[in-house]
């Protein structure tokens, strides 16, 4: 199975190119970030005429995640276990959630496509919520592979974090000025690695960016940054075979400003009965 994260920033701006890429790379399953519409407004004929399935989370022309696949999507959600809130100004418990998290499975793989929150800037209330969303997040992954040790999970998408020195290569990126590289940000990353999961990719495609801003040249000079990942649970790290950036998709006309990432998984004939099918 071939399986990858991309964030299309607007589908339905770049999904004759989504589905292109898609097709050309004999992609099976790709979780999609930042698809800015709701499911109504989803581009979904190029999708179904190519033989993929969509299932669609979006509640307005902002976030919003998705998965197309050949395989059959079953035990859909949009909300992983106390996904926290945000609205600007305020605080509390029951703050609206964001279209930021989808779950499904596919032949028996738990996956989820994830829009982190970005943070805005250090001290913004942004910021706190992104970090309390992570720690929601590797709440529920301890819980659930302590509970399922063998259920073989995926967590894909845009993580607004480089984990390491190397994954910033964007000289207006700077430790102690700026949001992705603060030590917060990066523990909160690193906690997820602490709670079962590997990066799936990395001992297999140990350099690349994945994100290039818009601004100044940064794609040209090679100035991007590392922060879209596959992280997967001990029973779906021992199945990847392959992985691989893909930063030409970054070239041609009105590109998103970040790539596919992609990983091939060996079969698995007989896959643990004991996973739960909901994350």
């Amino acid at each position: 199975m071939r399986i990858a994260t991309w964030n299309v920033n607007s589908i339905r701006a770049r999904v004759t190119r989504t589905v292109d890429w898609m097709v050309r790379e004999d992609v099976d399953v790709l979780a999609m970030q930042e698809i800015k519409c709701r499911p109504d407004q989803f581009p979904y004929v190029p999708f179904e005429e190519a033989g993929y399935e969509v299932v669609a989370h979006g509640l307005n022309q902002w976030n919003g995640v998705a998965f197309a696949s050949r395989a059959p999507l079953t035990d859909v959600e949009t909300a992983f276990h106390d996904m926290p809130g945000f609205l600007k100004g305020e605080e509390g418990p029951d703050l609206p959630k964001e279209a930021r998290a989808l779950g499904v499975t596919v032949d028996g793989i738990r996956l989820w496509s994830l829009y982190v929150p970005n943070g805005r800037a250090l001290g913004d209330p942004h910021l706190d919520y992104k970090l309390d969303w992570y720690a929601r997040l590797a709440d529920t992954v301890r819980e659930q592979l302590s509970k399922h040790p063998h259920l073989p999970l995926a967590l894909m998408g845009d993580f607004n974090v480089a984990p390491l020195d190397e994954d910033n290569g964007d000289p207006a990126v700077v430790e102690g000025v700026s949001t992705h590289v603060s030590p917060p940000e990066r523990a909160a990353f690193a906690a997820l690695e602490t709670a079962g999961l590997t990066d799936v990719v990395r001992p297999l495609a140990p350099t690349g960016y994945t994100y290039w801003d818009y601004k100044q040249l940064r794609f040209p000079r090679n100035e991007g940054m590392r922060i879209d990942f596959i992280l997967g649970s001990p029973a779906f790290a021992d199945r990847v075979t392959g992985a691989s950036i893909h930063r030409n998709e970054r070239k041609g006309e009105a590109p998103s400003d970040h790539v596919p990432v992609l990983v091939d998984l060996a079969d698995h004939e007989d896959d643990d009965d004991d996973r739960p099918m909901i994350f």
